[in-house]
């Protein structure tokens, strides 16, 4: 089947088919992604020792704000390529595509060049103490020397779903995975380079994919692809990319802004192994959480394109249908870290006063995690169809306006718990905010 055939096929293929076609790549490759993250961090945790964990969860904030700027221009970008396939300007979504590389380039360069000149003050600003700034600075020297190739790497993975290459994306992310794990256990386990040796695995697995991404996209028989005078920044296009991806965007911005404090807390409450065991519960949640970043990554082709195509029955089924995996995979989740909270923290660490922090950490996290999945799709359906406002507004409900001051207040009453009950009851907040808006917009639509 020819790409354009492929991209027409969102539009008349049956919803669920086309649902499991795009996400179950995408789940198959975010899946991998998490647990390349569980053995990283256990690598790390049982060779180098419990502070190098601790060290690890001060680069936290420092990956969102950096994912943050690569969501802005990726997520825009497929977003926007997305809705001009479905309305068949595929000139445009070509430009769109250079545009992409070249905003990725200056992004990527300027990011990593002003990081790099402040990067210690930064990670103590971030809550790195004596014993965990060593650790977190030898990590994030390595992957901030690589933060290009980062960005550009997620940024062709956003494409080429968004071109109707979903397997192709998959395909990128397992080979990163696979050649990160061989990687770190040979700097890390076999070599003993210890923390750096872990970044120097993930931007070198990255570069090797991106390498076969260029050339996927260099081929002229494909519908997209890299040629001259597509990577000129055009104005309207480079908006156009903005205002989508600013609502991932900021998304991300909030998340390290909601990491640095939550850190801080931790470390003010309950010290280092605080800090590691928040680092430990938060590798445990994105593992299930990302089973809903992969439907929401196959949802966004879908959604996007049908409704630029004006086909709104198609566009709700898909949304109805990713809310009820999302919602019974996190169930799931949910369940065992209920049931097994020291068996998953026992994977990361050994140390038993660690380990009884973690424990405690991932069940209190977890509370009501199966409530997580509907908002997280509901956001992303907005941010698909350009509602931008809205996404915006819910992105930044759950951590902003709800998290943030939780977290400063109840560890005032409850000290260390309050940390920790903080995370649970804003996302159930979150929750019962979100549904009203959906049930609105969708009034809206039908009357419209």
């Amino acid at each position: 089947m020819d790409n354009k055939q492929a991209t027409l096929e969102l539009g008349q293929k049956p919803v669920g088919k086309l649902l499991t076609q795009y996400a179950l790549p995408a789940i198959v490759a975010m899946t991998a992604s998490s647990l390349y993250n569980i053995i990283d961090r256990s690598v790390i945790g049982q060779v180098v020792g419990p502070e190098a964990i601790a060290g690890l969860g001060i680069t936290f904030p420092f990956m969102n704000l950096s994912a943050a700027f690569g969501a802005a221009v990726g997520v825009g970008a497929s977003t926007c390529i997305s809705v001009k396939l479905g309305q068949r300007d595929y000139k445009t979504a070509e430009r769109l595509l250079g545009n992409t590389v070249t905003l990725n380039l200056i992004i990527g360069f300027l990011f990593m060049l002003v990081c790099l000149v402040f990067l210690n003050p930064i990670l103590r600003f971030f809550g790195a103490s004596d014993v965990t700034l060593p650790y977190a600075r030898e990590f994030m020297t390595v992957i901030l020397l690589g933060n290009m190739i980062t960005h550009m790497y997620f940024g062709m993975n956003a494409v080429l779903r968004a071109a109707g290459k979903p397997r192709h994306a998959m395909y990128a992310t397992l080979f990163t995975v696979a050649c990160n794990i061989v990687l770190v256990i040979t700097f890390v386990w076999w070599f003993r380079w210890g923390i750096r040796g872990a970044a120097l695995a993930t931007v070198t697995s990255q570069a090797l994919a991106l390498c076969w991404q260029m050339w996927l996209f260099s081929d002229k028989k494909e519908l997209l692809h890299l040629k001259r005078g597509i990577y000129k920044l055009k104005s309207d296009l480079v908006r156009n990319i903005i205002a989508i991806g600013i609502s991932p965007f900021l998304m991300n911005v909030t998340s390290c802004v909601i990491v640095i404090f939550m850190n801080n807390q931790f470390v003010r409450y309950g010290g280092d192994m605080a800090v590691g065991a928040y680092s430990i519960a938060n590798s445990v949640v994105m593992v299930f959480f990302m089973f809903v970043m992969g439907m929401n990554q196959g949802m966004q082709p879908i959604v996007g394109y049908n409704y630029g195509a004006e086909k709104y029955d198609r566009m709700l089924r898909c949304l109805w249908l990713t809310i009820a995996v999302a919602t019974a995979i996190l169930l799931v989740g949910w369940s065992l870290c209920m049931f097994f909270p020291h068996e998953i923290a026992r994977i990361f660490t050994t140390d038993p006063y660690l380990l009884e922090l973690a424990a405690r950490g991932i069940k209190i996290d977890m509370m009501v995690f199966f409530v997580v999945g509907s908002q997280a799709v509901i956001t992303n359906f907005f941010q698909c169809i350009g509602k931008v406002k809205i996404s915006i507004f819910l992105s930044l409900s759950r951590q902003l306006f709800m998290l943030l001051p939780m977290a400063y207040i109840f560890p005032l009453f409850w000290q260390l718990d309050g940390v920790w009950y903080s995370m649970p009851i804003s996302d159930f907040c979150s929750f019962a905010m979100t549904i009203p808006m959906l049930w609105w917009y969708i009034k809206k639509l039908r009357n419209s």
